[in-house]
C-alpha cells in the first residue's frame, strides 16, 4: 500500500508544474522574438546613418563644382543682389496730414408747417431732387376753404366802401344843406372800411400761404434720406422729426483738424494763393477727390491744441460721403530743386538715419544723412548725399559697409520722375542668372 502512495506523489507534482512550465516557455519565446526586433531596427537605423552622411558629403563635393552648393557659399559670403535708385533733383510739396470727416454742403431736415392728414408721399427715399419739387402732400381742403372765407369777407368791404364813397360825395354835394357832422361820419366810415380791406387781404394772403404749405416741397437740390413718416399719419407743424432729409452732396465738405504750430503757415498759405487739399481714402493711399481749403476756424481748441479747418470738394464723382472718414493732405509749400531720394532707401539705427551708397567698384558705403519730409514714398534728403549718386533701396539687411552687391537700377516711370521701386525678388533671381552663367 506504500508504493501506490508514492506513485500518487510523484503525479501530483508534475500535473501541478506543467502549466507553469508552458508559461515559462512562452515568455522565453516571447522575449527572444522582442530581442531579435529590436536588433533589427538598431542594426538597420546604423545602416542608415553612414548612408545618410555619405549623401551629405557627395552633395558638398557636387556643389563645388557650381551646382547648389556653391549658391550655399554665395548666399552667405557672395555678393549680394540689390536694386538702386539714383538722387535726384526736383520739385517737393510740403504736404501737412490729418484726419478728416466728411460733411454734407448742406443739411436740411423737411417738417411740415401746417397740421393737416398726411395724403401721400411724393418722393423714394434716396431720390435726388431739385429745389422745388414735391416731397409730400397735406389735405389742403380747410386751408382752400379759409382762404374762400377771405376772399368773401374782402368783397363784402368792398362793396360797402363803394357804398360810403357814394354817401361821402352826396354829403359833400349838398353843401350847405349837409350839417358837417354828417360829412365826417361819412369821411370816418369810407377810412373805416379801406382799413378793413387791407386786414381782408392780409388774412387773405395768410391763407392762401397755408394753402401752399399743405404741398411740402424740396427747400434745396440734394439726395432725400430715410422717410420718417408714412402717408395716413396726422402731422402739426411743430413737430420735430420731419418728414425726410435731404442733404447736399455737390459740392461737399471735409473738416479736419491740425496741430496749431501750423496756423501760421496755413494762413500765409491762404494769403497767398488757393491751397489744395486731397481726400484719401483709409490707407492713405489712393486719393479719392481734389479740393481746396475754404474755411479756417477763428479759435484753436484748447483742450487739443488743434485748429479747424474745412475743404471743399466738388464731389462730382460722389466719392466722398457725409460721415465718411478720410485721411486729408493739405499741400502747404514746395521745396524748390530739393535733393529726393526712395523712402526705401533710408536706414536707421542707433546712430540716426543713413543710406548705402554704391560707389564704382559696386560695392556700397554706409552714409550718414539727414532726412527733411517723407510723403508718398519720397524722402527729401537735406545733407548727406548728392545728385547722381546711387543709393540701395532693397535687401539693406544683407549689407555692411565695403559689401560687393549686383545693382539692378529701378525704373522710372516718367522722365525726371522718382524712381519707382521694382520687385527686389525679380532682380535677385536675375543676379544669380547671371552668376550661374559666369562661373566655370
Amino acid at each position: 500500500m506504500p508504493l501506490p502512495r508514492r506513485s500518487r506523489g510523484h503525479i501530483m507534482p508534475r500535473l501541478v508544474g506543467e502549466p507553469m512550465l508552458n508559461a515559462i516557455r512562452a515568455g522565453g519565446v516571447l522575449l527572444i522574438m522582442t530581442a531579435t526586433a529590436w536588433w533589427y531596427v538598431s542594426d538597420q537605423a546604423g545602416g542608415a546613418r553612414p548612408r545618410d552622411d555619405t549623401v551629405t558629403v557627395s552633395r558638398g563635393g557636387g556643389g563645388g563644382g557650381g551646382g547648389g552648393g556653391g549658391r550655399g557659399r554665395h548666399r552667405q559670403g557672395g555678393p549680394v543682389a540689390v536694386v538702386t535708385a539714383p538722387v535726384v533733383r526736383q520739385d517737393v510739396p510740403v504736404n501737412v496730414a490729418g484726419i478728416g470727416s466728411v460733411e454734407a454742403f448742406n443739411t436740411v431736415t423737411v417738417r411740415a408747417r401746417v397740421d393737416g392728414l398726411l395724403e401721400k408721399i411724393a418722393f423714394t427715399e434716396g431720390q435726388e431732387v431739385k429745389a422745388g419739387d414735391l416731397l409730400a402732400q397735406i389735405d389742403s381742403r380747410v386751408y382752400e376753404a379759409r382762404l374762400s372765407q377771405a376772399q368773401g369777407v374782402k368783397a363784402k368791404n368792398e362793396a360797402q366802401l363803394a357804398n360810403a364813397k357814394l354817401d361821402l360825395d352826396r354829403a359833400v354835394k349838398l353843401g350847405q344843406f349837409a350839417t358837417q357832422q354828417t360829412v365826417d361820419t361819412a369821411r370816418a366810415l369810407v377810412r373805416q372800411l379801406e382799413g378793413s380791406l387791407q386786414t381782408d387781404q392780409a388774412n387773405i394772403d395768410a391763407a392762401a400761404l397755408d394753402l401752399e404749405y399743405a404741398s411740402i416741397r424740396a427747400p434745396i437740390s440734394g439726395r432725400t434720406g430715410v422717410r420718417l413718416i408714412d402717408a395716413g399719419n396726422f402731422v402739426r407743424a411743430r413737430e420735430s422729426s420731419g418728414i425726410v432729409i435731404i442733404t447736399q452732396l455737390e459740392p461737399i465738405y471735409v473738416s479736419f483738424s491740425l496741430p496749431q504750430q501750423y496756423l501760421e503757415t496755413v494762413q500765409q498759405a491762404l494769403a497767398d494763393r488757393q491751397v489744395p487739399v486731397a481726400a484719401l481714402d483709409a490707407d492713405g493711399k489712393r486719393a479719392l477727390e481734389e479740393g481746396v481749403l475754404s474755411v479756417l476756424d477763428n479759435r484753436i481748441d484748447a483742450q487739443t491744441g488743434t485748429i479747424k479747418l474745412k475743404a471743399t470738394f466738388a464731389n462730382a464723382h460722389r466719392k466722398l460721403w457725409p460721415g465718411q472718414f478720410v485721411n486729408v493732405r493739405v499741400r502747404l509749400d514746395t521745396v524748390k530743386d530739393g535733393t529726393v531720394v526712395p523712402s526705401a532707401a533710408v536706414q536707421r539705427n542707433a546712430g540716426g538715419t543713413f543710406a548705402y551708397v554704391l560707389d564704382q567698384d559696386n560695392r556700397v558705403e554706409m552714409r550718414p544723412i539727414r532726412v527733411g519730409q517723407v510723403d508718398n514714398n519720397i524722402a527729401v534728403v537735406e545733407s548727406g548725399l548728392e545728385p547722381g549718386q546711387q543709393v540701395v533701396v532693397t535687401s539693406q539687411e544683407q549689407l555692411r559697409p565695403g559689401a560687393y552687391v549686383i545693382p539692378t537700377e529701378a525704373k522710372s516711370q516718367q522722365e525726371g520722375a522718382v524712381p519707382q521701386i521694382t520687385s527686389s525678388k525679380l532682380a535677385s533671381e536675375r543676379a544669380a542668372s547671371q552668376e550661374r552663367r559666369s562661373s566655370p
